[in-house]
């Protein structure tokens, strides 16, 4: 009896100990975060919020001298007339790049799903361009499609074909930057289905196949809507990915011929170092930012919904 009153008098005590100590804990934990709030303050948001000052002036980037114009930046950009063929650009870059990474990245992942020789090799080719720099890539995109000694040209010159200045049609050059980002960054997609796949338990497609299901029967019914989370994933990924687009550009085109294959990112490039209107190019920062917010947003939440829990 005496030995269950000190248990009874000792328990408070133990639960305020054991409170304290998770307290203490969890104090601890949050502390560990500081190091990360202070790097995202310092280069994002502090950088975002001069960015949004910076787009209500006509600062030329370099001088010390700016006035602030309010609005009138953003007026600039209605009246622009290579603002509606950028923003188009940029939107085959991030959407055409996300079909295709997704399409040939689940198309991999089917394949590698299964038990074929030499699994580890073909997983490593499709991903190794990832690897390389997105500068170095588009480089290497140049030397297969530029006119001299290009290797397409060279293709066309074994079967009888004159070469073909492909870089110099906009439009043209627009699909092959959107391809050789889609080459390069497809293993991610590929990656991510991969582990979607792996994740789906055997039982579910045995069940399917006992009830005659076909292999597409089962691929629709069963394993894409189990997959659908990493669908959600690549695919806002991606998107993102591809309306940023800015290094492969660079080295394929510039921009050109003329402006005809410039994104958002290569536009605030040259706005703010070959026109020196750094506020200009702060706006469209903000367009940018704005565009890709958007599109993600509805994108994550429209495929959310079509989620499936296992």
């Amino acid at each position: 009896m005496r030995f269950q009153a000190q248990l009874r008098l000792a328990k408070p005590r133990l639960l305020t100990q054991t409170h304290k100590g998770k307290k203490r804990k969890t104090w601890l934990v949050n502390l560990m975060y500081v190091p990360a709030l202070i790097l995202l303050v310092v280069f994002i948001f502090y950088p975002f919020l001069q960015g949004i000052r910076l787009s209500f002036t006509n600062w030329d980037g370099y001088s010390d001298e700016m006035q602030w114009v309010g609005w009138l930046q953003f007026r600039r950009i209605l009246t622009d007339a290579d603002i509606l063929h950028t923003i188009v650009n940029t939107l085959i870059y991030g959407l055409g790049s996300t079909l295709l990474q997704n399409i040939f990245g689940l198309v991999y992942a089917l394949f590698l799903d299964r038990k074929v020789r030499g699994q580890g090799i073909v997983r490593t080719i499709i991903y190794l361009p990832i690897i390389i720099s997105p500068l170095i890539m588009g480089y290497i995109g140049y030397f297969f499609f530029q006119y001299d000694g290009g290797a397409v040209n060279d293709i066309l010159k074994i079967f009888g074909n004159p070469p073909r200045d492909w870089l110099s049609n906009g439009t043209l050059a627009v699909w092959i930057i959107t391809f050789v980002n889609s080459y390069q960054y497809v293993g991610i997609a590929m990656l991510i289905y991969l582990a979607g796949l792996q994740a789906i338990p055997k039982e579910y497609l045995e069940a399917a196949a006992l009830d005659g299901a076909s292999s597409f029967g089962r691929f629709k019914d069963v394993t894409l809507p189990l997959l659908m989370p990493s669908v959600t994933i690549s695919i806002v990924y991606n998107i993102i990915g591809g309306l940023k687009l800015f290094d492969i550009i660079v080295a394929l085109t510039q921009g050109g011929p003329g402006y005809a294959s410039q994104s958002l990112s290569t536009m605030m490039y040259n706005l703010y170092f070959a026109r020196q209107d750094a506020g200009y190019a702060a706006t469209m920062g903000i367009v940018m930012f704005l565009l890709i917010s958007i599109i993600s947003i509805f994108s994550l939440r429209s495929l959310r919904g079509k989620e499936v829990q296992l």
